[in-house]
């Protein structure tokens, strides 16, 4: 009891409701009230509606199924639309089991070539929330996962109440309860997920399903995850309303991710009840489709581009998301999980081949294995042809349930020193090794360190990294077939400890119908021994900031895109020693500065800023057989680009890589020539984009001194991550 004045009996009060509110908060699992819902949900669920009057209906769905690609190691680029199907369904339904989708309209856009064909139920919905025995992808890809709301299934799972809320509006009003779902043993096939119950009719609203890693029957699955979600309609019955599934599937052969994702999104109304639909409707395959001169008469409106959802190029859809992480809460991580033998390891084409004026022609590969826990290995090597020097990199690494990746690693490998890459690997070898056109600007880095991949917020990915270094600069040792090679970076020669915070927001939606990408990075660069005893200064450190930001924006068929970089580097303790120049930041080149040569202008601080506008243009259509068609239609982009930076100077005029040279703090050399003054930098130009945005074709005029006209073909920046 609490018999005190009224300040402690409010106080009293306040700390008996806080003590509720966390014992009622606590999850306990299989407590008798989530037992009792579960019951008699299950009852309510073989009952069939049967005493509700429901005979039958007809309704209609609505629906997406879209095939994407995501690539690149630690997928660091967002999934790529490659094909959009939309469909319109007839639905039929009679108790107690009975189903039939019937496809009257389905209309497809092929953003890139591919053959994808579809498992028959991933073109229709799921009736009556799944039957007792769960299968996906007609038995391929998941079957006979026991139901968790079945007779068999009571016993297999336990059950926690977590949440009650309202939903609904006015009349329709109902609280519901948040059921959590979790399999007795997680190395068998299950589901793992959450349940939202009516207590007062038993009946199921809502689904949230993913499934343990037993349950794949395809070893390449990598998740499936499922939202079903229903609504009472004519105030008494609870029936299919919106559905969403995510299948991510990895086909890698290779250590080279290549993610193939099938999303499918539905919403289902236009119900009409007690039709008595003859039984000749459901004889038959549950789904079957119009013939195609009916297929071809639906009354589309619009294109399927402009009507798809928003969000289609999210990383993870939110709804799909919150399964994913909820199933990785509710389940040790090693039940989602594949454990991988040894394979051959590569982070894209170039890993095996490539050319620069350092190396020559170098080949290269590795190995990698998954251990099982989130525990992975994997070791890279590669030996240079003209530099005859081997290069690699071997790497440990832990990644947690709750999303918290570890990793330890040891490299003697390059490093560039832009912020941006200027053409992909591929281009670029072929363009040095036939022209002596080098857009890499490397120096050599022995170094040991550990990284910390952090859970993301608000959409943006934080890591981590320290590292003990050796930076020491590398020399010209190829010869192309024509032309001549420029010299390389003269970079400092000296240990030190790196240390370095990144942020990473891979393309998602932002305000107004813009899609952001965004890279920063943060760091510290503390040398305690130079080899060089002209550099010498053992106080000398740096930092660092840069921001890489993208923004795009479509307006029907027109797109608008813009680009930023924006760079800076300070020494505080710099007392007329000479800045390193692996710090400074580099201008020039079809990204960062076209109409300028590459990294022509190299300043302390600066920023670039690209704006184009994508429009339509013609291309000659022709066919590519099973993997469908080319279309007649591309792009032309007019764009304006502006640099501006501090006083900078130019490495084009340097002696020999041979010599030793350094920036100094005002941006001269020791061997000043054709220095630049602070200021802008201004450049216009148009590209071609092919269909599909393979190919980009470019020219460009920089206006200000130093300027030229410059041409440009490359492949989409999208595939530069396998190149």
């Amino acid at each position: 009891m609490c018999e005190f004045p009224a300040a402690r009996r409010a106080a009293c009060w306040l700390l008996g409701f806080i003590c509720l509110a966390q014992a009622a908060s606590a999850q306990t699992w299989n407590d008798s009230l989530s037992r009792a819902i579960i019951e008699r949900a299950v009852l309510r669920r073989a009952q069939q509606l049967a005493d509700t009057g429901l005979v039958d209906y007809r309704a209609t769905a609505h629906g997406y199924v879209n095939f994407l690609a995501q690539l690149g190691e630690g997928f660091p680029t967002p999934p790529k639309l490659l094909k959009a199907d939309e469909l319109e369904l007839e639905v039929y339904w009679h108790a107690p089991n009975q189903s039939k989708q019937r496809i009257i309209g389905r209309r497809d856009t092929l953003l890139l070539p591919t053959d994808i064909a579809y498992h028959r139920d991933h073109l229709g919905i799921v009736q009556n929330n799944f039957p007792n025995l769960i299968r996906v992808g007609e038995g391929d890809e998941v079957r006979d996962v026991p139901h968790p709301v079945s007779p068999v299934g009571q016993a297999l799972y336990d059950f926690a109440v977590s949440d009650s809320f309202s939903i609904g509006a006015a009349s329709q009003r109902i609280r519901v309860y948040e059921i959590k779902v979790r399999p007795k043993d997680d190395r068998q096939p299950r589901v793992v997920g959450a349940l939202y119950i009516d207590p007062a009719s038993a009946q199921i609203v809502r689904m949230n399903l993913s499934f343990t890693r037993a349950a794949f029957l395809d070893d390449a699955l990598e998740e499936l995850s499922i939202v079903l979600e229903n609504r009472l309609v004519a105030g008494k019955y609870w029936l299919p309303s919106r559905q969403e599934i995510e299948i991510k599937r990895n086909g890698q052969y290779l250590d080279y991710p290549v993610r193939g994702i099938i999303r499918g999104r539905w919403e289902i109304g236009d119900y009409r009840f007690n039709l008595n639909l003859a039984p000749t409707v459901f004889v038959g395959p549950e789904i079957v489709q119009a013939p195609p001169e009916v297929l071809k008469q639906y009354p589309w409106t619009g294109k399927i581009l402009d009507s798809l959802p928003p969000d289609v190029r999210a990383v993870t859809d939110p709804e799909i998301k919150r399964v994913q992480d909820e199933a990785r809460q509710l389940v040790r991580a090693r039940a989602l999980e594949r454990a991988q033998g040894a394979r051959v390891s590569v982070r894209n084409a170039s890993d095996f081949v490539r050319f620069d004026r350092v190396e020559g022609l170098a080949l290269g590969g590795g190995v990698a294995k998954q251990f099982g826990f989130g525990i992975s290995a994997n070791g890279r090597a590669r030996y240079g042809i003209d530099d005859q020097t081997v290069k690699g990199a071997v790497t440990l690494s832990r990644a947690s349930a709750n999303g918290v990746t570890v990793r330890v690693y040891g490299t003697r490998d390059f490093r560039d020193v832009g912020d941006v890459a200027e053409r992909s690997t591929a281009i670029n070898s072929l363009a040095a090794q036939e022209f002596g056109s080098d857009y890499t600007d490397l120096y050599l880095v022995w170094g040991a360190g550990a990284s910390v991949d952090f859970p993301a917020v608000k959409a943006f990915n934080p890591r981590f990294t320290a590292s003990y270094e050796w930076q020491s600069p590398l020399g010209v040792n190829a010869t192309p077939v024509t032309g001549t090679f420029a010299p390389t970076v003269p970079v400092n020669d000296y240990h030190a400890m790196r240390y370095s915070f990144e942020l990473n927001r891979a393309p998602a939606l932002w305000f107004w119908g813009t899609e952001l990408t965004v890279r920063a990075e943060f760091r510290g660069t503390f040398p305690y021994f130079e080899k060089s005893p002209a550099q010498a200064n053992q106080d000398l450190w740096t930092l660092r900031g840069a921001l890489v930001a993208n923004l795009e924006r479509p307006f029907g068929d027109y797109r608008l895109v813009t680009a930023t970089i924006a760079s800076g580097a300070t020494a505080p303790q710099l007392h007329g020693a000479l800045f390193p120049a692996a710090e400074l930041v580099y201008f020039g080149g079809p990204i960062s500065a076209p109409g300028y040569d590459y990294h022509s202008l190299v300043t302390r601080s600066g920023f670039a800023e690209h704006i184009e506008f994508r429009i339509p243009a013609p291309f000659i259509p022709f066919s590519l057989g099973r993997f469908g068609r080319v279309p007649a239609r591309g792009s032309f982009a007019p764009f304006a680009h502006v640099v501006g930076a501090s006083a900078y100077t130019r490495f084009t005029c340097v002696p020999p890589a041979s010599s030793v040279v350094a920036i100094e703090p005002l941006g001269e050399t020791r061997f000043a020539c054709n220095q630049g003054t602070s200021g802008l930098y201004p450049s216009f130009g148009a590209a071609y984009l092919t269909p599909f945005d393979l190919l980009r074709f470019e020219v460009a005029r920089g206006t200000a001194r130093g300027g030229r006209w410059t041409f440009s073909v490359d492949i989409s920046r999208e595939f530069w991550s396998i190149l």
